[in-house]
């Protein structure tokens, strides 16, 4: 996997104590509404809604707040129609970029993402310009102690298609319909899963060997993370275990 995961791993941790978990919270919310408002309040009977809801539930985001979304979705509760966007553009170093949004003002979403690429030296692109570079991936990421051996025979059999060492973690790759049940099976072999979601995977990666181009780049995927719209930010580079701890 790319430096962009490992930066994503690292954000998500970093998450959990600092002052930006309450947006953390309002966007996973978003994701369950809108899971539940496509495919329907049962998380057995809708895989997206299963993700989502787990996804909140590694991010501590309370029970009641998930179960509340959902009947907003559903028309339990006064909610708000949110629209799935994905924008394309590209970095320093011709890094490729995908941001997720989930908004309920289209204009206001746009103005604010070509804001962020024009004023860190990025720039936006057409539609389908960037997207064909990635693939979609489940990804989880498990607790480093784990045993490499017991994870691999969980995971495998259960069919992950990767596993690979980042930092003090292991990341496990699925197809996106396996994620659920390789989750599953890793939990049931007794390793804890700290985190789970549906990602977007670069084909080939773009190596970013100075520290100046590399700053460029995570300073523009913060800044784009920082918008209350924008859902996920993907990337096609790769940064240096040296380097990313540099920065």
């Amino acid at each position: 996997m790319s430096g962009h995961s490992k930066w994503a791993t690292i954000k998500h941790k970093k998450g959990a104590t600092d002052a930006k978990r309450a947006k953390v919270f309002a966007k996973l919310i978003r994701q369950v509404e809108v899971a539940a408002r496509e495919g329907g309040p049962d998380p057995e009977m809708n895989p997206s809604l299963r993700t989502m809801y787990q996804k909140a539930r590694d991010s501590s985001v309370p029970l009641d707040t998930i179960e509340k979304a959902i009947k907003r979705a559903t028309g339990g509760l006064e909610g708000v129609n949110y629209e799935q966007i994905t924008y394309e553009g590209y970095a320093a170093g011709g890094v490729a970029l995908l941001i997720e949004v989930l908004t309920d003002n289209r204009n206001r979403s746009g103005s604010d993402v070509r804001s962020a690429f024009s004023k860190r030296g990025g720039s936006m692109a057409e539609p389908g310009a960037v997207a064909w570079q990635f693939d979609r991936k489940g990804s989880l990421v498990v607790d480093g102690s784990a045993d490499e051996d017991e994870l691999m025979l969980a995971a495998i059999d259960a069919g992950a298609e990767d596993i690979v060492r980042e930092g003090d973690s292991w990341r496990v790759t699925t197809a996106p319909s396996d994620l659920h049940s390789v989750r599953t099976a890793i939990e049931e072999a007794g390793m804890k899963v700290e985190s789970g979601d549906l990602v977007m995977v670069a084909q080939n990666l773009v190596p970013l060997e100075d520290s100046g181009s590399a700053r460029k780049v995570l300073d523009l995927i913060d800044a784009l993370d920082d918008l209350d719209d924008v859902q996920d930010v993907f990337g096609n580079f790769d940064i240096s275990d040296e380097l990313l701890a540099e920065l």
